[in-house]
């Protein structure tokens, strides 16, 4: 067995010793990568008012069942199932005959009671018969004069008019049949114009809107037409404007509700009693709100927050309450935030630990104009139409 000399264990051991220095000097430049890049912003402030939004179901504002005053034979109709019709017209037509004899006999009756009083009181001014006889006579004729306006106002309920505006069903009663005075139901009117919009709010809805009333920031709609808008089930935005003109006097027990209804224009008649709707009811006047982008929002189990970037360009976590998700993608910042902190926008998925460094870029919000609500002066147009004049709140 060969013996090494020591010079060459020194110098072998130097080696390994230079090896091992540089293989550490590669290891910490791989480890130690560049601070990540994301993009920061400060938040968006904007004047909004808020909307809340309800379902519900259209209502006809006037309902009635028609049915005939006077009992007769049904002998003519005159409408179009299914039509339009005016307070006034004529939609039925009773078999008259027997009232218009009743009438002749209650108008001979009145002219013979009227010429006995004549007779009665000439009598009287020679003192021929008493005062007893005149009065029974003028009697008879107050009897005889509502006997005959009782016939002329049963000959006019042979022709039955419609109470209300509104479109009428079909008929339920063919021409022919016999009809039962009040009995018999005709047809069923309804108004369309305008309509009512009834949706039921829960207790919590009840109690903002009442703490917003005491705090003057918004008006209870128990006393204010307080606006709402409303889309139907086939259109992408809210076009149909009504106001509030009701609200119930008691929270149901069963489902912690309370009802509520507005009056809603409906000139192009598209809205039917039953139809449902979807409905933004304005829930906060116009105040001063700080937005960020839906992305921007992290969970951490039930809480929320943004990640924030401080002067170091280190990461943080910002707790907030998130409040309604606007349509341009921006959503309202309750509490958490004072507007100027620099909130991490993109890049999230970068994020790795708190306290990372990171390289920000900063970028600016956009505000985007809300286009849900149509402007209220602007056409009813339907959801397939080209232009629409936009709501800019």
């Amino acid at each position: 067995m060969k013996i090494l000399p020591l010079t060459l264990i020194s110098a072998m051991s130097l080696l390994l010793v230079a090896c091992n220095e540089d293989s550490t000097q590669v290891s910490s430049t791989v480890s130690a990568p560049p601070p990540v890049e994301v993009d920061v912003a400060l938040p968006l402030q904007h004047k909004l008012t808020d909307w809340d939004e309800f379902t519900g179901r259209f209502e006809a504002i006037n309902n009635v069942d028609m049915r005939a005053r006077v009992t007769g034979y049904l002998v003519e109709k005159k409408f179009k199932d299914g039509q339009f019709v005016k307070k006034g017209d004529i939609l039925y037509v009773i078999d008259s005959r027997p009232f218009d004899y009743e009438l002749q006999r209650s108008q001979a009756q009145y002219e013979l009671a009227n010429k006995e009083l004549g007779r009665a009181q000439n009598l009287r001014k020679t003192k021929a018969i008493s005062q007893e006889v005149v009065d029974r006579r003028f009697q008879e004729l107050q009897i005889a004069q509502a006997s005959l306006n009782d016939a002329k106002l049963q000959k006019s309920f042979t022709k039955v008019t419609a109470p209300i505006d509104g479109k009428i069903s079909d008929s339920y009663v063919d021409v022919g049949n016999m009809i039962e005075e009040n009995d018999t139901v005709l047809t069923r009117i309804v108004s369309t114009n305008p309509i009512h919009f009834r949706f039921e709010g829960s207790q919590g809805d009840l109690l903002k809107y009442l703490r917003l009333d005491i705090a003057g920031e918004r008006p209870s709609s128990d006393k204010a037409p307080n606006p709402i808008y409303i889309k139907l089930l086939d259109e992408d935005k809210f076009y149909h404007q009504g106001q509030m003109n009701f609200v119930d006097n008691i929270v149901d027990t069963g489902t912690g509700t309370i009802q509520a209804t507005a009056i809603v224009d409906n000139a192009s008649g598209i809205i039917y009693p039953g139809l449902f709707g979807r409905a933004r009811l304005l829930g906060r006047s116009e105040y001063q709100a700080i937005l960020l982008p839906e992305n921007a929002i992290n969970t951490d189990q039930s809480k929320k927050f943004v990640y924030v970037v401080n002067d170091n360009n280190q990461i943080g976590r910002a707790y907030v309450t998130v409040g309604t998700l606007l349509d341009n993608d921006l959503i309202v910042i309750r509490n958490g935030l004072q507007g100027h902190e620099k909130v991490v926008i993109n890049g999230i998925q970068r994020i790795r630990s708190a306290n990372q460094e990171v390289t920000p870029n900063i970028t600016e919000l956009q505000w985007r104009a809300l286009d849900s609500i149509v402007d209220p002066s602007s056409p009813r147009l339907s959801p397939t139409a080209q232009t629409i004049n936009k709501d800019t709140k």
